[in-house]
């Protein structure tokens, strides 16, 4: 099978990668994931956003996971040359995963549409949660057998979690950055964090569906 780039280029992919592996890093070196990833940035836009997001969503150091519970950060700079992003994703986990609550705060300098780009963001977490935990490429032996809505599933808006979108350094002197898919990448690695701080297991393949959960809780 021919296969070409999700939205984000491979933005997304290697954006849950990298996340993840950062927690494992902090959880390998005692540290909060928050102040782990604000030991590793000199850029201050980039640590305003995580501080941010933080802030917005109250994150507590040290505050247990578990219990089918979990809480999770991410950050990137989308392509590394346009916005800024940080993102915290609330999750409960009993077979499936639920996202119930995420935040996010973004830098993409100068806004002409404040409104606009916070849209923008939304609607990037919006596809990036359904990314997370529903979509997935289907394949049977005649190819590719997920072709509507009920084989290749997506959220319902009644799996929409609550978003919150908050914009850093909105009114600057710095020139405006492109923020169309730049809360994509980091949405889904704060989701498989978050998994992650639920299980006490890390779950490294999308979807997180209800069969690699149960998989991972055998393992626990």
């Amino acid at each position: 099978m021919r296969t070409s780039s999700l939205r984000g280029l491979g933005a997304t992919l290697n954006v849950f990668a990298i996340e993840s592996f950062i927690d494992e890093l902090a959880l390998e070196a005692g540290v909060d994931p928050v102040a782990y990833r604000l030991s590793l940035l000199a850029d201050p836009r980039a640590r305003a956003v995580i501080e941010k997001v933080a802030e917005m969503s109250a994150w507590r150091p040290g505050l247990p996971g578990g219990a089918g519970h979990g809480r999770g950060i991410a950050f990137a700079r989308y392509k590394n040359i346009a916005a800024y992003a940080a993102v915290v994703a609330e999750v409960e986990v009993a077979e499936e995963v639920r996202v119930t609550r995420v935040w996010c705060a973004a830098d993409a300098g100068l806004v002409i549409n404040p409104d606009g780009a916070k849209n923008q963001l939304e609607g990037g977490i919006v596809q990036a949660v359904s990314w997370a935990v529903k979509e997935g490429v289907r394949l049977d032996q005649a190819g590719i057998s997920s072709r509507d809505w009920e084989t290749y599933p997506v959220i319902k808006f009644s799996e929409v979690p609550e978003i919150a979108c908050e914009l850093v350094g909105a009114v600057s002197d710095n020139p405006p950055l492109g923020i169309g898919e730049a809360s994509g990448g980091p949405t889904v690695a704060a989701i498989g964090n978050a998994v992650a701080d639920a299980l006490g297991a890390r779950l490294r393949d999308l979807p997180l569906t209800r069969e690699r959960v149960m998989a991972a809780l055998l393992k626990t």
